[in-house]
């Protein structure tokens, strides 16, 4: 029950919804919580839409929810003294950032811990920082600020947006460093909240231009296959364009660099915690080799 409270109800503020998550029935989760109120003598939840925590449910998750973390690393700690690495490590990763480096990083890492299960949630920056500051991930492999209250970051590598233009875009638009020699080209480009579509706007101001954006989309992979085609200019990570584009294809695009400017360090993010499980270290370790 300390669990039910501490993982699922106060987020989904609703019995059916939480019941879902917890692949229990609405009714087995709605007595759970009544067991509790009559245990502890308080009324836990205002019950309408959506439900509320009462001042004694709001004291009662507090104290849930350290339970729970506390549960968690005992498990995690006696998992480390036997040896017997068993469990569920949750990765948080961009969406691109995830297509271009995890399978080779799951592969090599459950080739040495096979009994330990990874489970990836993709999402953009920014959520990824929240989803560790909540809990809900063990580790976040993101570009994090420079500091991140309440968790510690480690360098893992650098990454680097570089400027692609297919062979014919490049023909009619010569192009030999200078930015503002591009103001009339078309551009395929992320959105704003996506750190190569943001860079490619930053550097289009700096040159004086605002960019043609013939496609915007926040898949990265769907802006390569229209740089290829000629479709527009396109700011990509070099690593994720040298990991998803085939060798002839690359071959028909010019690559160009944006300087200091275009590169920043991906971190990883844990919490800080009573107790560090080793899968987490373990991870970090053969990810750096690896990558």
């Amino acid at each position: 029950a300390y669990n039910y409270a501490a993982k699922n109800y106060p987020r989904m503020r609703s019995f059916t919804k939480a019941a879902q998550q917890l692949h229990i029935t609405q009714q087995s989760l709605s007595a759970h919580i009544a067991a509790l109120e009559q245990e502890l003598g308080a009324q836990l939840l205002v019950r309408r839409v959506p439900l509320e925590l009462t001042y004694a449910g709001t004291v009662f998750l507090r104290y849930a929810a350290k339970f729970q973390r506390e549960l968690g690393d005992l498990h995690r700690e006696f998992s480390d003294i036997t040896n017997n690495q068993r469990g569920i490590l949750r990765i948080g990763i961009a969406f691109t950032r995830g297509r271009t480096i995890m399978p080779d990083l799951i592969t090599a890492f459950q080739a040495r811990y096979p009994n330990i299960s990874i489970e990836l949630s993709e999402a953009p920056n920014r959520t990824l920082h929240q989803n560790l500051l909540n809990r809900e991930i063990d580790l976040a492999i993101a570009n994090f600020p420079e500091t991140l209250q309440g968790a510690q970051l480690q360098d893992f590598y650098r990454e680097e947006i570089v400027l692609l233009l297919s062979q014919s875009l490049w023909e009619r638009f010569p192009f030999d460093g200078n930015l503002a020699d591009l103001k009339n080209c078309p551009f395929v480009l992320g959105n704003s909240n996506d750190i190569a579509g943001r860079m490619g706007r930053k550097v289009a101001a700096e040159a004086g231009f605002q960019p043609i954006i013939k496609a915007k989309s926040d898949n990265m992979e769907t802006l390569l296959a229209l740089c290829v085609r000629g479709a527009g200019a396109c700011f990509c990570p070099e690593i994720l364009a040298r990991a998803v584009l085939s060798p002839a294809e690359l071959a028909g695009l010019r690559m160009f660099r944006l300087g200091e400017q275009a590169k920043y360090p991906i971190r990883f993010g844990y919490l800080k915690s009573s107790y560090q499980w080793n899968m987490i270290d373990e991870f970090m370790r053969i990810a750096r080799q690896t990558l």
